[in-house]
This record gives structure tokens, sequence and C-alpha cells, in this order.
């Protein structure tokens, strides 16, 4: 797998995965995430404006970008993700929504420690985790 800079040409690629992956949470009970259309395209474009959207890439192709996300029979992605995450630092957090118990899973399952509640700008609470190696 490699990790590289998202670019707007990925974008037709990009909402497929993102949508796979809300109709994954919302079917596991995260009702309340991802809801009204969002990551629209507007927020990948911008996230790809800013340098903040990465795509991972396999034989296969899906993509991850800032939102975490995959199709779902897809495996591997956090492994893959903190693998070129921490060859760049010694340092990671993460916040998710409460009812993404997907994501907790994975957190808590590759190492990182509940930190506690962060609050966004629009006031809506995300658990955060940390893992330091």
């Amino acid at each position: 797998m490699t990790i590289r800079l998202a670019t707007y040409e990925d974008i037709p690629a990009i909402m497929p995965v993102i949508d796979a992956a809300r109709e994954m949470m919302h079917a596991s009970g995260n009702v309340n995430q991802w809801i009204n259309g969002y990551p629209s395209e507007q927020v990948i474009q911008a996230d790809i404006a800013r340098d903040g959207g990465f795509v991972v890439m396999n034989d296969e192709p899906y993509y991850v970008i800032h939102r975490l996300a995959s199709w779902p029979d897809v495996h591997g992605i956090w492994d893959c993700v903190l693998e070129w995450a921490f060859e760049r630092t010694s340092a990671l957090r993460v916040d998710t929504h409460r009812d993404n118990h997907i994501m907790q899973h994975n957190i808590l399952k590759h190492g990182f420690t509940y930190c506690g509640i962060i609050y966004l700008l629009s006031g809506d609470e995300r658990l955060a985790y940390q893992k330091t190696i």
C-alpha cells in the first residue's frame, strides 16, 4: 500500500468510498455521524486544497481521506496508515464520534489510550485518544 496527497482528480473515486463508509457506520448503529451529506464533495475539495487529504492505494484501489474510510471488505487500512504516520512522528491523536463503535474498536486495538472528551466548534463532542511510541 502507498499513501500520497489526494488530488482533485481523485474525487470521483473518493466519494463512493465515503458513501460506503457512511452506510457501514449507519448500519453498525452510528447514525448521528456523517449525516446530511457530510462529508460533501466540497469538504473533500477543501481538504485537498490545504494539502490535508491523502489517498491510500492498494492493488485494488480504495481511498482514505482525512476522515478515515474504506470499502467495507478491505482490511489493513489502520495498519498501513499507522505505519506511514509513525514513520513521521512519535505521537498521534485521533478523535471519533461516541456512536462510531467500529472506529473505537480499531483505535483501542492499535494501542491508543482514551484521553477524554473534546468539543468541536459546533459544540459536538468527540472521544479523544492518543498513542505515543
